[in-house]
């Protein structure tokens, strides 16, 4: 049984010293809704403070990854100005919690990594992705400033040049183009990808846990000096974005579609 506290939309599963989380909105392709994205909020602290952990795996339930927000959800935040405030304070909550959390995390990206999936993917320190998903991050596309995730640590991780070209336009990116950019380190057939992530969970938990728990902290210190100089301007340019008349265009097409 996890002690973690956590909504039913998320998953944590203790094996040892490893934590697998899954985002369980399958039938919603593990779209974010209000209570996923506060989950993931308080999730990270958790996981940080967590002291028998050593690994943590992050996947989706399902068929995706996380087919990224939901648009009932998004059009809640274009009406409830108190309710994007919050939203957006998670955001914060969770590019920080992962950048700044002590355990290695993992993605096993079974499926489309979309948006916050997308994001979460980025954030994570090793990424296994299966051979049939992808990557998309389309805040640009209905009309939103992308203020987490990919525009924050992809210059980090790919030229600048790729980094705008999919941010501007939230193209797919292809597992196999994916792991040619740098945005992930392996790519695996679609029903190894738990089982690879898992397999390199136990590796490293093996290895002397402060030396691995410090290692990251250098690394990702490049990562956190980044968050901070971007995340504030990015989340004010994403509110005033909720605003915009191509967002609100765009969220009665995509929910008259559903």
């Amino acid at each position: 049984m996890s002690a973690y506290q956590v909504p039913d939309v998320i998953q944590v599963e203790e094996d040892g010293p490893i934590r697998i989380v899954r985002l369980n909105r399958p039938e919603q392709l593990n779209a974010t809704n209000h209570v996923l994205h506060q989950g993931l909020a308080e999730l990270f602290p958790q996981l940080d403070a967590d002291r028998s952990a050593r690994v943590a795996v992050l996947t989706g339930n399902g068929r995706a990854f996380s087919a990224g927000g939901d648009f009932d959800y998004l059009d809640e935040l274009t009406k409830d100005p108190d309710l994007r405030r919050e939203s957006l304070a998670h955001g914060r909550q969770i590019v920080t919690g992962m950048a700044g959390c002590r355990v290695p995390i993992v993605a096993a990206v079974n499926g489309p990594a979309v948006g916050l999936g997308c994001s979460l993917v980025a954030l994570s320190d090793v990424a296994f992705m299966a051979e049939s998903a992808h990557l998309a991050d389309p805040h640009v596309l209905i009309g939103l400033v992308a203020a987490d995730g990919g525009p924050i640590t992809w210059p980090l991780m790919t030229s600048l040049m790729l980094a705008k070209e999919y941010a501007f336009t939230g193209d797919r990116i292809p597992a196999k183009r994916a792991a040619e950019m740098g945005l992930v380190n392996h790519v695996v057939p679609d029903d190894e990808v738990l089982p690879k992530a898992l397999e390199w969970a136990r590796r490293v938990a093996k290895l002397p846990q402060r030396a691995v728990e410090d290692t990251k902290r250098v690394i990702n210190l490049h990562l956190e000096r980044a968050v901070l100089a971007t995340i504030d301007f990015a989340l004010s340019a994403e509110n005033r974005s909720f605003d915009s008349a191509e967002l609100r265009a765009n969220l009665d097409r995509m929910r008259d579609k559903s």
